[in-house]
């Protein structure tokens, strides 16, 4: 998967993201609306838009991805710890594909009372663009994969800000470009980014 075209098509959710986590008090009621409105805009995007992944075969029929209900309980504030000296490592891809990427960091947070982390990957060619020397790249599994989302994993786009905390907000899972067409090549989340919990926020199937 190109990653430039895919944080293209998705730049308005990375954009509501970033802006969740620089917000200084949450209105959930403004939260939900905006949710609502992004996935409404990148449904006519995915629909519409030269570069989307949906086969052209496919674009006639297509109405919409399929989502959980927002749900706050998975918007975390999770502690983040930025390493010393990044490994550099080549993850492993849905073709033969091998991209270079460093471990950045570690994000640690809590659900209904157990502890979980996530490794948090920059892309080494990506992050050399100025517009994205701050991307923030997290690949994750958890409990639903093959069930009820894409059983290849799903991706959060966060930003650095320098502070001690990031959002992770799950309701901004979304699927690799593979979910949508096997002729692109998509990074699989390493083994160390598989939750033992089920993350019924963002973005599911697209084909139930």
């Amino acid at each position: 998967m190109r990653f430039f075209i895919l944080l293209i098509l998705l730049s308005f959710l990375f954009s509501f993201s970033t802006k969740a986590q620089k917000a200084g008090e949450f209105d959930n009621k403004k939260y939900v609306s905006g949710l609502k409105k992004d996935r409404a805009q990148k449904d006519i995007e995915m629909r519409t838009d030269e570069k989307s992944p949906i086969p052209d075969e496919e674009k006639a029929i297509f109405k919409k991805l399929n989502y959980y209900k927002p749900n706050t309980e998975f918007r975390k504030v999770a502690v983040f710890t930025r390493f010393d000296q990044a490994t550099h490592f080549l993850m492993k891809t849905s073709t033969e594909r091998l991209p270079e990427y460093s471990v950045y960091g570690v994000v640690n947070f809590s659900h209904d009372g157990k502890k979980y982390s996530l490794n948090i990957y920059q892309n080494i060619e990506l992050v050399k663009k100025p517009e994205y020397e701050k991307h923030l790249f997290v690949p994750f599994n958890d409990e639903t994969n093959g069930k009820e989302t894409y059983d290849g994993g799903r991706f959060l786009d966060l930003s650095e800000t320098g502070a001690d905390t990031l959002v992770l907000d799950f309701n901004l899972a979304y699927n690799p470009y593979c979910a949508y067409n096997h002729k692109y090549s998509c990074p699989i989340p390493p083994q160390s980014n598989n939750l033992n919990i089920k993350i019924e926020a963002g973005e599911k199937k697209w084909h139930k």
